[in-house]
């Protein structure tokens, strides 16, 4: 998540634009005011009959909550609205031992509605083509058109070099899940009442069908996969690569599309893509859906995809946004989510941990958006939690009388402060914190681009019509 600043205003949004928008008026980018149409409130408020009837389907989980083999839970940072989603949809194309996972971390102006978008309409599209590639999976004559080949081509571009190859009865699930988020970009760019063209958000899903796991990403979020090592030690083993602009082979594609890479002199460790000749909008991901203002300029959805095939040792899997992974490592969070006391409070505890640790690690920041979904592998949960052997926390120290397991990790003088991450995780929900008013660390998107115009809107929605 990351709110949209200028370089010479602060933050677009102020709170007289969210009151404004509280009335059913929006300001448009000159800061005239338009009334906002019955549809826009349709998609705010889930008013169509299609999405009611979406959000009442069994075994289909976006809210704060858990399942028989699944937990998820997010919570509202300190830069806005909340601008992560999430879901765990089990029976996944109405099939018995299928499950669909997903987080989705939005950023810009409009980035929450373009995350919830993404969350709703991304699965039904899946589970849509992955029934038609499957009925033309045996058409051998038919001829691969040059757009698909371009897709896979950067779809292979990972630098993970040992990843497993994808068994061959998987191709077409990998094929549909490449034309379904090809679909969705296109959705978004004609949708008429989402202004993507500095919005957008990133997906890392999962589809388990029996002991295989299918992953797709595209953006920063990550998947984490829990495992035993041969002394039956807890270990982490990262599934997805981040997506980032300083990526060698996406700095390349950028580049080569005339767009720029840089970090700014403050924030020296963030990447960021700028358009040719603005210093805008400076997003901090090599691949998102949305942010149509820079899909000419490198920038694509075409999203990394991986396999693996589940042995008895792995456990579970986290999916989670940034707001996560800047705080947590995938040790620290795999063990927060094994010492749990309780499968259905395990993502609640990670957001937890991670929330606080914000406090402890970037005092004077303001805390990110964090979501988890934590997707158990075995059909035999252990009625309490496996105590995790990690030389970082102190097991006499883990509270599991609470919902909120607390761990002691030793820090060492980091952000400056002396409070150990237990601390901070035991503090108060209502105790006053001195960073709420405080600078954000790292935003997803800096600038609006100045270029934008009614004209300019309307120019490329149309080319995105004729696509």
């Amino acid at each position: 998540m990351g709110i949209c600043y200028s370089t010479t205003g602060g933050a677009r949004r102020d709170k007289q634009d969210e009151a404004d928008e509280d009335d059913g008026w929006w300001k448009s980018m000159r800061g005239s005011k338009i009334n906002r149409t019955s549809t826009d409130f349709k998609f705010v408020f889930g008013g169509s009959v299609e999405e009611r009837l979406l959000h009442h389907l069994p075994g289909r989980l976006f809210g704060n909550g858990s399942c028989s083999i699944a937990s998820l839970h997010t919570q509202q940072g300190k830069k806005g609205t909340n601008q992560d989603a999430m879901i765990v949809w089990e029976k996944f194309n109405s099939n018995s031992d299928a499950v669909f996972c997903g987080v989705f971390d939005g950023h810009g102006p409009y980035g929450h509605m373009v995350s919830k978008k993404v969350r709703d309409s991304l699965p039904v599209l899946l589970s849509t083509q992955w029934m038609d590639t499957n009925e033309s999976a045996n058409n051998a004559n038919e001829s691969i058109p040059e757009e698909e080949m371009i897709e896979e081509y950067w779809c292979e571009q990972s630098d993970i070099e040992d990843k497993e190859t994808i068994p061959e009865k998987y191709l077409p699930l990998k094929k549909s899940i490449l034309k379904s988020f090809k679909l969705i970009d296109k959705e978004l760019k004609n949708h008429p009442s989402i202004d993507c063209f500095c919005s957008g958000t990133t997906a890392v899903t999962l589809i388990k069908q029996g002991q295989d796991l299918v992953l797709g990403n595209v953006g920063d979020s990550r998947a984490v996969l829990a495992t035993r090592d041969e002394h039956d030690s807890l270990v982490s083993v990262q599934l997805t690569v981040d997506l980032k602009p300083n990526l060698p082979k996406e700095a390349a594609r950028i580049q080569q599309f005339k767009g720029r890479v840089f970090a700014l002199q403050d924030e020296p460790e963030v990447s960021r893509v700028w358009l040719p000749n603005s210093d805008s909008p400076g997003l901090a991901m090599a691949r998102a859906f949305g942010d149509f203002c820079l899909k000419d300029f490198g920038l694509i959805s075409v999203p990394d995809i991986f396999y693996h095939r589940i042995i008895d040792t792995d456990e579970f899997v986290i999916l989670a946004t940034d707001g996560v992974w800047d705080v947590l490592s995938n040790k620290e969070a795999v063990d927060i989510v094994a010492t749990a006391p309780t499968r259905s409070t395990a993502a609640r505890a990670l957001v937890d941990c991670a929330t606080r640790a914000w406090k402890l690690k970037y005092p004077t920041s303001k805390t990110d958006d964090c979501a988890a979904v934590c997707l158990f592998l075995d059909q035999n949960p252990k009625s309490v939690a496996k105590q995790v052997k990690n030389p970082d926390i102190d097991e006499s120290l883990v509270d599991h009388s609470s919902t909120v397991t607390e761990i002691v990790v030793a820090e060492k003088n980091i952000g400056g402060s002396k409070r150990s991450l237990a601390e901070c995780i035991s503090t108060s929900e209502d105790e006053e914190w001195s960073a709420l008013e405080g600078v954000t660390r790292v935003n997803s998107l800096l600038s609006i681009p100045r270029f934008l115009s009614i004209d300019k809107r309307s120019s490329w929605r149309k080319s995105g019509s004729k696509s």
